[in-house]
């Protein structure tokens, strides 16, 4: 028993998940190399989904299952479980925040790069930053207001030089 002893670490995940009603990656981020190849992520992802879409309660350990998304923390079998919970609230937290209680597929499809910051800003290289979905909402906000002109769409810059069209004819 004495050679099991675990070095203190960071707490860590493994990977972050979100499908939808049909077990259909909407989003995946690994942070190990446990599953290296998409066919063994998939794989994975399909059998983890097939036993626990049938789930009636709500929330069951490591995942939050809301209309059309279930949501996924994967962590090892030493990590604690209070910790990863924590990251799956604030993940599912945060997005209903940010989605405006509305947190479901077609939503979360039209604001994938709020998703992205939001889980960047919980985990990083699979350690747990945050877990106050008020901090995360908050650090995504301020980040989605400083995208530069490079990095906008189409749409982002037609509608800003609208406005500023606007406001200098209203001057």
């Amino acid at each position: 028993m004495d050679a099991l002893i675990l070095e203190p670490s960071l707490y860590t995940v493994k990977a972050v998940l979100i499908l939808d009603n049909d077990g259909e990656r909407l989003y995946a981020k690994y942070y190990d190399e446990t599953y290296p190849t998409v066919k063994e992520q998939k794989a994975f992802e399909k059998n983890i989904f097939n036993k626990t879409h049938r789930t009636d309660s709500e929330i069951a350990e490591g995942l939050i299952d809301n209309i059309d998304l279930y949501f996924y923390v994967i962590g090892s079998s030493h990590e604690n479980e209070l910790m990863l919970m924590s990251v799956l609230n604030c993940l599912f937290d945060s997005l209903s925040q940010m989605l405006r209680k509305n947190v479901e597929k077609r939503a979360l499809l039209e604001n994938m790069e709020g998703l992205f910051l939001a889980v960047d800003e919980i985990v990083d290289g699979g350690v747990i930053l945050e877990s106050d979905p008020q901090q995360v909402v908050h650090r995504v906000a301020l980040r989605g207001d400083d995208v530069p002109l490079t990095e906008q769409t189409v749409t982002q810059v037609l509608q800003s030089a609208k406005e500023q069209i606007k406001w200098s004819l209203l001057r």
